[in-house]
């Protein structure tokens, strides 16, 4: 148990870049009702945007000061995609039934994938991604890495931003009543066309963040890094309850330690030694994910929307 508060760090860790991509997926569900199954590429995509700028800048550039030049090239790169998304594969379809919207998630999720496979030679090992100096830093019995501080930061700082914004701001009530009800909002005044774009482009930042927070703490990024991350945040947006973002940011941290107890944790129970280990963190991650739907299925914090299906 010396390594409980080691395991514990790493699932916040890697439950806030799950958080951080969940709330693309929660936003816009929120708001149309839609799975958009290319979160996962989107976010994808947002890594090889930062990772294109930084091998474009001078080589004496600091880390420190390409940094902000790198978010900046990520999010352009998701945000694009993301409107892009909206504007020419889900808008036309907005009425057509559930299936036809999900159909075309998944093939413009392959498609994605595919672009950069084409784009980037040798995609298929992996990229090398700069890291940040520095580190470890020992706090007790737990290490902690530089990338892993960023992600932390930046989560707090991105999920204390879009809460302000929500709360307070014009555009955000004109979100929660788009949510809520998006015929009645539109006949108020408020266009909802705008509102949906603005959720995609939020949610497409958002990614951005994690996959250049991604590529900071493991050193590398993949062309299909998205898909197995994706399906991840949209289970600790389910988990949290969908459509709420506070519920989808908790639903990544309690998947994240859920992953990393289980994996070191589970092979030193007697007769479970080959249930644990890496290769089973995603099973239990989606056991405990039946567990707590079959008990609440709303979610941990329940959904913040009306069910219009």
């Amino acid at each position: 148990m010396h390594t409980l508060p080691q395991q514990l760090a790493n699932g916040l860790f890697i439950g806030s870049m799950y958080g951080l991509i969940a709330i693309g997926y929660t936003m816009v569900y929120g708001i149309v009702q839609l799975i958009n199954f290319a979160h996962g590429e989107i976010y994808m995509t947002g890594a090889f945007g930062a990772l294109a700028v930084y091998t474009n800048l001078p080589d004496s550039m600091s880390i420190w000061a390409a940094l902000p030049l790198m978010l900046a090239g990520g999010a352009i790169v998701s945000v694009l995609i993301a409107v892009g998304a909206e504007r020419l594969a889900y808008r036309p379809l907005r009425g057509a039934p559930r299936l036809a919207p999900l159909i075309t998630a998944i093939g413009l999720s392959l498609a994605l994938q595919q672009v950069v496979f084409l784009w980037y030679p040798n995609a298929t090992a992996g990229k090398h991604f700069p890291q940040l100096p520095g580190g470890p830093y020992h706090v007790g019995d737990v290490d902690i890495q530089s990338g892993d501080i960023f992600l932390v930061v930046a989560a707090v700082v991105c999920m204390a931003a879009l809460a302000a914004f929500v709360r307070t701001s014009r555009t955000g009530r004109a979100m929660q009543a788009t949510a809520q009800d998006p015929d009645t909002a539109q006949l108020m005044g408020i266009d909802t066309n705008r509102i949906i774009v603005i959720a995609f482009a939020i949610g497409g930042f958002f990614a951005a963040v994690a996959g250049l927070a991604s590529g900071l703490k493991y050193g590398q990024i993949k062309y299909d890094m998205g898909f197995q991350a994706g399906l991840k945040a949209f289970t600790a947006a389910v988990l949290g309850g969908i459509g709420n973002i506070y519920g989808a940011m908790l639903g990544g941290l309690v998947l994240g330690v859920a992953e990393s107890c289980a994996s070191a944790y589970i092979s030193n129970i007697p007769g479970m030694e080959q249930l644990g280990g890496e290769g089973w963190k995603n099973v239990w991650a989606f056991v405990l994910l039946i567990l707590v739907l079959l008990a609440r299925p709303q979610g941990l914090l329940g959904e913040r929307v009306a069910d219009r299906a």
